[in-house]
């Protein structure tokens, strides 16, 4: 993934654990192009190790420190003891990062029929130069991908005619392998807009209860704006949901937030309550989901409640059409 071909001393590496030895754990760097380095038992915790296996188990991927490298044997030492919470964290992230990266990358070269390799040396690495991770070289290529990719040149050697070595500087990168980039980047990186929700309970015995729950409904939706639209949803009295839609996921927080206190003013006026069941957060696809098909459950078995009063009223006919004429009944 990297230019360098083996990390430096005191970095934080992301690895993949293979196998256990008698001394310890042998593991393959994910960054490196997999190459090995161990483990030593007491470099495992700071605590005192009652069972390897809790510690550490094949095929578990996690940060490790860089204590040593023999670059001539290729041999390296790290320690799972030594990681810091944040380098941690830091760590994982610039993972998951240089994974996206390295996907597209090697998408982009299978496409093309080209070896991954002069992809990275003329535009994924120059671009990890530059911007200090091609992730965020690659965020930019989303909306103007002419501003960084145009930029990019390499040196490219050839004879000239009276046998002299020229060196010229060309674009990095050809019109095929930057359509096919940008298409990649796109698909893959394109921000898409959170969901935001939030439940409440609403209520009011007020005369005309109903017009001022859907008067706070319509001052919780003001509270929107066109980057974060506010609805309001009945889910089953006297549960509400309230979401809205955005790339920014603090502000559409925020939104809701001012959309309940907007709703809890207006219902507080004619003596209404307002209960926040959950609180303004961002929902999965999955949450969302499943809240949908509870919505559509609720309404379904409301649905047969109507029906089966309908038919109720409907059969409910009383004593019929009786002819009392002819029913031997005397009316005077």
């Amino acid at each position: 993934m990297y230019e360098p071909r083996f990390p430096e001393v005191d970095a934080a590496v992301m690895i993949q654990v293979k196998h256990i030895a008698d001394m310890g754990a042998y593991v393959s760097l994910l960054e490196y192009n997999n190459i090995e380095g161990m483990i030593l038992f007491s470099e495992l915790s700071r605590r005192r190790i009652r069972s390897i296996s809790s510690l550490i188990k094949v095929g578990r991927q996690e940060p490790a420190i860089v204590l040593r490298v023999d670059r001539d044997k290729g041999y390296i030492d790290l320690s799972k003891r030594r990681v810091s919470e944040e380098e941690a964290h830091s760590c994982e992230d610039r993972y998951n990062k240089s994974k996206l990266v390295h996907s597209i990358m090697r998408h982009v070269a299978e496409t093309l029929g080209v070896d991954l390799e002069p992809l990275y040396q003329r535009i994924g690495w120059p671009l990890y130069r530059k911007y200090g991770h091609a992730f965020e070289a690659f965020k930019l290529i989303v909306a103007d991908p002419d501003a960084i990719l145009d930029a990019l040149t390499y040196e490219e050697k050839e004879t000239g005619p009276d046998g002299q070595e020229v060196t010229k500087v060309v674009p990095a990168v050809t019109p095929e392998v930057k359509d096919a980039l940008v298409k990649n980047i796109r698909r893959r990186m394109t921000p898409q807009p959170l969901k935001i929700r939030a439940d409440i309970e609403m209520k009011c015995f007020q005369f005309d209860g109903v017009l001022h729950i859907k008067q706070a409904m319509r001052k919780a939706e003001a509270a929107g704006n066109d980057n974060c639209p506010v609805k309001i949803k009945l889910v089953a009295p006297p549960l509400y949901v309230l979401t809205t839609q955005t790339l920014d996921k603090d502000q559409g927080i925020s939104v809701l937030t001012d959309a309940i206190k907007a709703c809890t003013a207006e219902i507080e006026k004619h003596k209404g309550k307002l209960i926040v069941k959950e609180a303004p957060r961002a929902v999965s696809e999955r949450e969302d989901k499943l809240f949908n098909e509870h919505i559509e459950t609720l309404n379904e078995q409301n649905a047969e409640v109507d029906g089966d009063n309908e038919s109720e009223e409907e059969e409910d006919t009383g004593m019929g059409d009786i002819d009392i004429t002819n029913s031997g009944v005397s009316v005077d």
